[in-house]
């Protein structure tokens, strides 16, 4: 059957996954619209859809949790110039609602690679906002792109100030910091050992370094001191 606009939620439907569905829904304790289709399978209908006339598909509003994610996806596949994938990106970030949709989302944005400085910028003032999901976008992009020696200070920085009350903000920001722990070990130490960080995102990082597979024994034990 070929993808279009109109039979789109007819062709989620028919990959829906009851078992899967349960299991998202377990996942998601707020969110109540989740069809069940799994990651792969929407993978793989966003790269029909792109070769097709997918705008109009991107301004419709998303019944379905998966209908979001698969717009996310189709932003991701877009090929244009880097300030016409942020318009797309812009106008998306309000249909985020959970955190499943955000982090599918951020993987997508494989552009920003090319784009670092661009995407930065765009992201940065997000980390402020009073929304809490774009908060976690601006988190969830910095650990999936800028975990890295250019930028590792500056992510650092904008962890350090973080203050949203946010539960899915504040895990982000201690996984993210928690990811920044395994290629930079002594800056994150020094970070929860001397700074300012909000505390639950303290404790939060510090179980997360705890839980990791890449993390020594010592250095668990070494964290583990820190605690609140």
């Amino acid at each position: 059957m070929e993808t279009n606009v109109c039979n789109i939620r007819e062709r989620l439907f028919s990959l829906q996954d009851k078992e899967y569905q349960r299991f998202s829904a377990s996942l998601l304790p707020n969110i109540d619209n989740v069809l069940g289709v799994r990651l792969p399978v929407l993978r793989k209908l966003a790269k029909e859809l792109i070769k097709q006339n997918y705008t109009d598909f991107l301004s419709q509003d998303c019944v379905y949790m998966e209908e979001a994610m698969l717009q996310g996806m189709l932003i991701g596949l877009i090929k244009d110039g880097p300030e016409n994938i942020l318009i797309f990106v812009n106008k998306f970030l309000p249909k985020i609602n959970c955190w499943s949709i955000c982090d599918s989302f951020c993987c997508s944005l494989k552009f920003t690679k090319n784009n670092m400085d661009l995407v930065w910028n765009y992201i940065v003032p997000l980390a402020s906002s009073d929304d809490e999901y774009k908060v976690r976008f601006s988190l969830v992009m910095m650990l999936n792109y800028y975990i890295n020696e250019q930028y590792i200070d500056k992510v650092l920085e904008i962890i350090k100030k973080t203050r949203h009350e946010g539960y899915y903000a504040k895990m982000a920001a201690a996984w993210t910091l928690s990811l920044c722990y395994i290629k930079f070990p002594d800056r994150v130490y020094w970070l929860l050992k001397n700074s300012d960080l909000d505390e639950e995102i303290k404790n939060k990082t510090i179980r997360k370094i705890c839980e990791s597979y890449k993390v020594s024994k010592a250095d668990k034990e070494k964290v583990k001191l820190l605690k609140s």
